[in-house]
């Protein structure tokens, strides 16, 4: 939003009024969302909006619009943090087409004919911007990268069924579903993880995309719970005040597809529910995951309570919060830390037939 301080024809704000009544009108959310200040900087940008349209029907340059009409986007994502980028978009597009609506009252019939088509390229343009976020490199490698990209875009658009799709087409196409889960959805849900920690998407949307892959994920439970039994059993969780459980999730669906029948306790787990259950289930393995890092030490009391209690358990540990430590889990009593589940999957089974 910007401050512009400018004298302007009355007319002009008049129309930019009307505008603003109009779209407050239509999308009555804009009430919730936008504070005096808001509203304050949203009139002056229509305002602003008028500016940059007529520079580009005076030059017959459309491009000048529809360029200014990406940097205003990202702008406004850059400062209304609390706000999904997705919902901005939405904010602009009905915007630009209210505006549309009012071109014969700011130019001349062959003018308001041009500004109009401008007024169309920024909605589409705007409407590709949502998608011009950063990824990490790490995004971009390994495999199924346009599948896991095609997901991402669809999770940040909160495109549930187009979501689904995605992955119901990748299973259709005979990619595996140990694949399906660490090479698409756990990949997407760390790049989540990442525009979360970057203040690139919100919260909201950061837990919209996590029940999401969830819903994705039960997809797979009729073939993941018809696999042949191994008598062999895994009990996984997140601890403390730990809330991100997709990956203690993903792990016990795994070890679940591969034969194990788990016990998967959820997040915020503490550490005497944690024991109790260990001795209720008796497990070939306990999986304890963590990712933020302010709950490694919470694991690591943990740990050491497991040690101490059931001194011939085999502990795991894995999760996003490992990887910001200098291999913090070399100096606790675990027998495996394991960056993913397939990893831990293969020790365990190598580990269980040296029984």
């Amino acid at each position: 939003m910007s401050l512009l301080q400018t004298t302007v024809d009355p007319e002009l704000i008049l129309i930019a009024q009307k505008i603003f009544d109009r779209q407050f009108a239509e999308d009555p959310k804009l009430h919730q969302e936008m504070d005096d200040r808001r509203k304050q900087l949203m009139f002056q940008d229509i305002l602003y909006n008028f500016s940059f349209l007529t520079t580009a029907v005076k030059l017959e340059d459309e491009k000048i619009f529809s360029n200014y009409a990406v940097w205003l986007y990202e702008l406004l994502c850059n400062l209304m943090k609390d706000v999904d980028r997705d919902r901005i978009k939405d904010q602009m597009v009905a915007h630009y087409a209210i505006l549309r609506r009012f071109t014969t009252e700011l130019y001349s019939e062959v003018e308001a004919a041009f500004a109009g088509r401008c007024l169309d390229k920024a909605i589409e343009v705007t409407d590709q911007a949502v998608d011009n976020y950063p990824v990490s490199q790490r995004f971009l490698e390994g495999k199924h990268v346009p599948i896991r990209q095609e997901y991402l875009k669809a999770l940040i658009r909160s495109d549930t069924a187009k979501a689904v799709e995605i992955i119901s087409n990748a299973e259709e196409s005979g990619i595996a579903i140990d694949e399906l889960y660490e090479d698409i959805l756990m990949a997407a849900m760390h790049e989540v993880g990442e525009l979360w920690h970057q203040n690139r998407i919100t919260v909201d949307k950061e837990h919209y995309c996590t029940s999401t892959t969830q819903m994705v994920l039960s997809m797979f439970y009729p073939k993941i719970f018809k696999s042949p039994r191994k008598g062999r059993k895994i009990v996984t969780c997140c601890l403390g005040s730990e809330l991100h459980q997709m990956g203690g999730r993903m792990v016990s669906d795994l070890f679940e597809l591969h034969g194990w029948d788990s016990v998967y306790l959820g997040a915020a787990v503490p550490i005497p529910s944690l024991l109790n259950a260990i001795e209720e289930h008796q497990p070939d393995l306990a999986a304890l995951s963590v990712t933020m890092p302010q709950y490694l030490q919470t694991c690591r009391d943990a740990v050491s309570a497991l040690r101490e209690k059931f001194p011939s358990l085999r502990i795991a540990v894995g999760g996003r919060a490992f990887t910001t430590s200098n291999e913090i889990y070399t100096r606790w009593p675990v027998d495996k830390y394991a960056a993913t589940a397939t990893e831990l999957i293969s020790w365990a089974e190598k580990a269980g037939s040296l029984s």
